[in-house]
């Protein structure tokens, strides 16, 4: 029998920039753990531990605090990276290897976490700053408890100041699949188990600064091969008599109530066309004399029937967002990433819905700036890696959007990069003024073109497709409740930066905040030129939450 006759713990103070992997020893460093936040922001740091023990073991987790109802604990979990990366990389990747990499964030069971020999793992630890708290500093003390006894502990410092931070006022969504909760919980769509799980997604979205909802007109024509089709998710409800179409609204009106009565602020209508170049219709189902048939789909021409389809249908449904009075916070899209190549179909299928969306901004993700100079979309939607062309035309309130295509310089959120990656991302929105953000990948739980459902705990990647991280933001929960990742937790702070930032402006001017973020930069902050290293935005936040301070004493 193996004896030992002392075991040695350790506990290390890291920022929430930090991802701790098994066979690495992560450093500390003091220069990272000042930790400062403003009323209305959740803050997060981690503590990352190990012991040289023989086994396993379970360990208590105690917070002694006077704001330790303000905070929770999490243990940071690893996940199978099978592609880490897309095939060119640049010198900003933590690792380009397959492997465990930490993601998941799980709430302790029982209050206690898994400690494993000689392997560091990480607790994820989150305050929720409310108005409760009054200003001051304040100690965290996170401790390992065994049979009574503390066996290590460390200690955060928190400054909190008098200042509530305003409400977002960018426009965020990630696109929510409906039909992957349903595949993956194995419930009927739009059954009341469906309901309560898309309310337990909506309310954790909302949470995390996410405004706009994805709503499925009809079952949204994203990632799917062509041919095939994925789980019928339609709101509307068709029948077709006599060759005209009558629609029902009920579900709809239900999704609405729903986003409305969980925080949702504006609503954007499901693709009107198929991806990739809007050359055929999305799958529509509807009642033919008594028996469901799918009406649209890949077998049908975006423009034709179809057109007198939407002729029937789109003056109803506006007619039901003014009635609901949501038609000033709605917006729609024609057709996900046409190419250049795409451009003719793509204005054949807008051009066929002639003026019925007057009045209405639509946008779409894309990369060519020719579909705007051709007048064909309101609010184009480019990459972080593309957006430079359409700034030098002067395009202002523009969106912006990352996805796999986006991993060469520029910020964005794949496992394999490092959090800091993810967080600039805040700086670069409030510099230039970006009105709203999108990513298509809140919870795409299916392979690449959704030939297949995944498990996202076994397969981060769509089944090799993108990079692990790229499909999803949260992982669906055995109680029907989503759990986060380190990167939602992470882009969540890019937002109270960017809200921080409007924050000072206010107080002071653009001018004098842009002076703040580059001041000490050898050249200006760009989507592709930014700094890399977690300090600089660790000490940046504190000191944008310092000049808050002192500015709203002045006043």
């Amino acid at each position: 029998m193996h004896r030992q006759t002392e075991i040695k713990y350790e506990m290390k103070l890291l920022s929430s920039l930090v991802k701790v992997f098994q066979d690495e020893t992560p450093v500390y460093r003091p220069e990272c753990q000042v930790l400062s936040a403003l009323w209305g922001e959740t803050v997060s740091f981690q503590v990352a531990y190990t012991g040289d023990f023989f086994m396993r073991e379970r360990l208590a987790v105690q917070v002694v605090s006077p704001i330790a109802e303000h905070v929770r604990v999490r243990t940071v979990e690893q996940v199978p990276v099978g592609r880490a990366t897309n095939r060119i990389v640049d010198d900003n990747y933590l690792k380009t290897t397959s492997g465990l990499y930490p993601d998941l964030l799980r709430d302790l069971k029982d209050g206690k976490a898994i400690v494993c020999s000689n392997q560091w793992r990480s607790l994820w630890v989150d305050v929720e700053v409310t108005e409760e708290i009054e200003a001051g500093e304040y100690e965290i003390e996170v401790q390992l408890v065994k049979e009574g006894k503390v066996v290590c502990s460390v200690v955060q410092k928190l400054t909190v100041y008098a200042v509530t931070l305003p409400k977002q006022t960018i426009m965020h969504t990630e696109w929510m699949h409906a039909d992957c909760l349903a595949d993956y919980y194995q419930v009927e769509v739009f059954s009341e188990e469906h309901w309560q799980i898309l309310e337990n997604y909506f309310h954790e979205y909302v949470k995390r600064g996410c405004n706009m909802m994805l709503t499925p007109l009809f079952t949204s024509p994203l990632d799917t091969a062509i041919g095939l089709e994925r789980t019928t998710t339609q709101l509307i409800e068709v029948e077709v008599k006599d060759g005209e179409y009558y629609f029902g609204f009920d579900k709809m009106k239900r999704w609405v109530d729903l986003c409305k009565k969980c925080g949702i602020e504006y609503f954007e209508m499901s693709h009107l066309f198929s991806q990739w170049g809007a050359k055929y219709a999305p799958k529509v189902v509807a009642m033919v004399d008594g028996r469901e048939e799918k009406i649209f789909g890949w077998h049908t021409p975006a423009v034709g029937e179809y057109t007198r389809f939407l002729e029937s249908f789109l003056p109803q449904l506006i007619a039901k967002l003014r009635e609901w009075e949501i038609a000033d916070v709605t917006y729609f899209h024609i057709s996900d990433e046409p190419r250049e190549e795409d451009l003719e179909s793509y204005k054949a299928a807008k051009e066929s819905l002639g003026n019925m969306l007057d009045g209405f901004h639509t946008f779409d993700a894309l990369s060519s700036y020719e579909f705007y100079r051709h007048g064909l979309i309101d609010k184009p939607i480019p990459g972080n890696n593309e957006i430079e062309e359409f700034l030098e035309h002067g395009l202002t309130d523009m969106w912006i959007y990352y996805c796999t295509g986006q991993f060469y310089e520029v910020s964005n959120r794949f496992m394999s990069m490092p959090s800091a990656r993810n967080r600039i991302y805040g700086l670069q929105l409030y510099k230039y003024d970006i009105i709203g953000i999108l990513h298509w990948g809140y919870n795409f739980y299916n392979s690449q073109f959704s030939i297949e459902h995944i498990n996202p705990y076994e397969v981060t990647d769509a089944d090799n497709a993108f990079p692990a991280g790229d499909p999803f933001l949260v992982y669906p929960g055995a109680d029907g409740f989503p759990e986060e990742s380190i990167r939602m937790m992470v882009h969540y702070e890019a937002l109270t930066d960017l809200r921080a930032l409007e924050l000072l402006e206010s107080l002071t001017s653009k001018e004098h905040v842009m002076e703040v973020i580059e001041g000490e930069l050898a050249e200006p902050l760009t989507f592709k030129k930014y700094p890399k290293s977690d300090m600089y935005l660790i000490t940046l936040r504190n000191r944008i939450n310092r000049e808050i301070a002192k500015y709203t004493s002045k006043k």
